[in-house]
C-alpha cells in the first residue's frame, strides 16, 4: 500500500488532503512542521510527499523539498500560483506544482502519475543495480544508460564464440569491456592475454604475438611461444588494431581465418584455439575506405561491434566513479577520512573529459595529493579545472548532469499549457488560477502559438 506524507501549517488543509488521498486506498501521514515532516519521512517508508509551499516554519515547502527529493517524488502545492514559484519549485526538483484552489481529481491524477513513475524508477534502479553490479566487480562503473545497455550487449555477447570490436575514445576502459567479456564467457577459467598493437614495431609485434624459432633472428637462442598461443583456451584482446601495418593486417587475417599461426622462421602452422577481442579508439570503417585498413580484417574482426560512451556521454557517472577512485587513491597513500565536497562534484561534472575515465581517476589521484583538510575541495583539483567557463558551469549541477535546462520561456509555456489543461480549457479559469488577467493570459497564448486542440 502506499504511503503519502501530506505537509501544511493549517490542519483543515492537511484533513482535506488526507480524505482525497484516503478514498484512493492509501495511507496518509500529515505534519503540520518540517520538522514533524522529517520524523515522520524518519520512521516510516514514506512514497510521495505533498507539501504546501509557503509554510510558517522556520523552514518553507521548498526547503523540505530539498531534503526529501531524493527519498521520493514531491508535489508542492501554493496558494499563490506565479510563474515564479513554478519556476523555482521545477529548478528545486519538485515532481510538480498544484495552485490552489485545485480540482479533487486533478491533485488525483498527479498524486497517481508520481507514485506510478515513482515505482517505475525504483525497478529501472534495481534492474540497473543487477545488470551493473556483476560487471563492476569486474572493474567497469557506470548505471547510466548507456552503461546498462553496454551491460546488457556484453552478457549477449560473452557466450558465443564471436570475435568482438569494441570501439570507443581513449581512456573509456575498452580493455575492462574485454576483460569483463572473457569473465562472463565459457573462456573465464582459461587465460586473458592483452597486447597493444600501436606500442611495438612490425617486427617486433609479429614476434611478440605468433613468437619464434631458434635462430630465426638475432638473438633467438631458443624456441619461444607467442602471446597467440599463450592465451590458447582464453582470450586474446588486441589494443589498438587500427594502429596496424598492412603485412601485418594479412598475417592477422590469416590467423583469425585459418585459427592458426606460424611462429617467425617456422615452416609449418600451429593450431590454436583462443577467442580474439580487439578494440579501436578510430574509426575503421572510415580507415578501411581511406585505404588503410583492409577491408576483409575489419569484417572479419566486427562480427559483433561494442561502444563504449565517453565520460561526456554519461555524466550521471561520474559521482559514482569518482567516489570509487577517491576510495582507491586514499588506499594507495595511506591516507583517510577524506570525502568530496559538493562543489567539487559539481566541478567535476561540468568539465569535458577529453581523456575521458583515464583522466578522472588521474585528477583524484592529483586532487587527494593536494587536499590539505578533510574534504577535496575544487581547488584541490589540477589546474585546468580552475577555468572560469567551468566554475560558472558547476554552479549549474542539474544542467551539467542532465544537459541544457529549458529555457524560462519553455517554462512558461509548459506551465501555461498545464493551467489550461487544468482548467478544462476555460480561460477564465485559468487566469485567476495564474493571477492574470483574461488580456494577459491571452496574449500569452498568442505569443507561444496554443490552439486550443493543443
Amino acid at each position: 500500500m502506499k504511503r503519502i506524507l501530506v505537509v501544511d501549517d493549517d490542519q483543515d488543509s492537511c484533513e482535506l488532503l488526507r480524505e482525497i488521498f484516503s478514498v484512493q486506498g492509501w495511507t496518509v501521514d500529515t505534519a503540520l512542521s518540517p520538522s514533524q515532516a522529517m520524523r515522520v519521512a524518519g520512521n516510516e517508508k514514506i512514497d510521495l510527499v505533498v507539501s504546501d509551499m509557503n509554510l510558517e516554519a522556520d523552514q518553507s515547502g521548498l526547503d523540505l523539498l530539498k531534503d526529501l527529493r531524493s527519498r521520493c517524488p514531491v508535489i508542492l502545492v501554493t496558494g499563490f500560483g506565479t510563474l515564479d514559484s513554478a519556476v523555482e519549485a521545477a529548478r528545486e526538483g519538485a515532481w510538480d506544482f498544484i495552485s490552489k484552489p485545485f480540482k479533487v481529481e486533478e491533485v488525483v491524477a498527479i498524486a497517481r502519475r508520481a507514485l506510478e513513475q515513482a515505482e517505475r524508477s525504483t525497478a529501472e534502479d534495481r534492474k540497473a543495480e543487477q545488470l551493473s553490479a556483476p560487471y563492476e566487480q569486474g572493474g567497469l562503473v557506470g548505471r547510466a544508460p548507456e552503461m546498462i545497455q553496454l551491460y546488457k550487449e556484453i552478457a549477449r555477447v560473452a557466450p558465443t564464440r564471436s570475435t568482438v570490436l569494441i570501439t570507443g575514445q581513449s581512456g573509456t576502459g575498452k580493455e575492462l569491456v574485454a576483460r569483463s567479456i572473457h569473465q562472463h564467457s565459457t573462456r573465464s577459467s582459461g587465460p586473458f592475454v592483452a597486447i597493444n598493437c600501436g606500442a611495438l614495431t612490425e617486427t617486433l609485434l609479429e614476434a611478440e604475438l605468433f613468437g619464434h624459432v631458434r635462430g630465426a633472428f638475432t638473438g633467438a637462442t631458443s624456441d619461444r611461444k607467442g602471446l597467440w598461443e599463450e592465451a590458447e583456451g582464453g582470450t586474446l584482446f588486441l589494443d589498438e588494431i587500427g594502429e596496424t601495418s598492412a603485412a601485418m593486417q594479412v598475417k592477422l587475417l590469416r590467423a583469425l581465418q585459418e585459427g592458426e599461426i606460424r611462429r617467425v622462421g617456422a615452416s609449418r602452422e600451429i593450431r590454436v584455439d583462443a577467442r580474439v577481442i580487439a578494440a579501436t579508439n578510430r574509426n575503421l570503417e572510415h580507415e578501411v575506405k581511406a585505404g588503410s585498413f583492409r577491408e576483409d580484417l575489419f569484417y572479419r574482426l566486427s562480427v559483433v561491434t561494442l561502444r563504449v560512451p565517453p565520460l561526456s556521454e554519461r555524466r550521471t557517472d561520474i559521482p559514482l566513479l569518482a567516489e570509487r577512485f577517491l576510495r582507491e587513491a586514499l588506499e594507495r597513500n595511506g591516507r583517510s577520512h577524506l570525502s568530496l565536497g559538493e562543489e567539487t562534484v559539481r566541478t567535476l561534472v561540468a568539465y569535458d573529459w577529453p581523456g575521458n575515465v583515464r583522466e578522472l581517476e588521474s585528477a583524484i589521484e592529483y586532487a587527494v595529493l593536494h587536499a590539505r583538510g578533510h574534504e577535496v575541495e575544487p581547488e584541490d583539483l589540477p589546474e585546468k579545472f580552475q577555468t572560469p567557463r567551468i566554475k560558472a558551469t558547476a554552479r549549474s549541477p542539474l544542467s551539467a548532469l542532465f544537459g541544457d535546462l529549458p529555457s524560462l520561456d519553455e517554462l512558461e509555456r509548459r506551465y501555461l499549457l498545464h493551467v489550461l489543461e487544468a482548467a478544462g480549457g476555460n480561460r477564465t479559469r485559468a487566469a485567476e488560477i495564474m493571477g492574470i488577467d483574461r488580456r494577459t493570459l491571452y496574449r500569452m497564448i498568442e505569443r507561444y502559438g496554443i490552439d486550443a486542440a493543443e
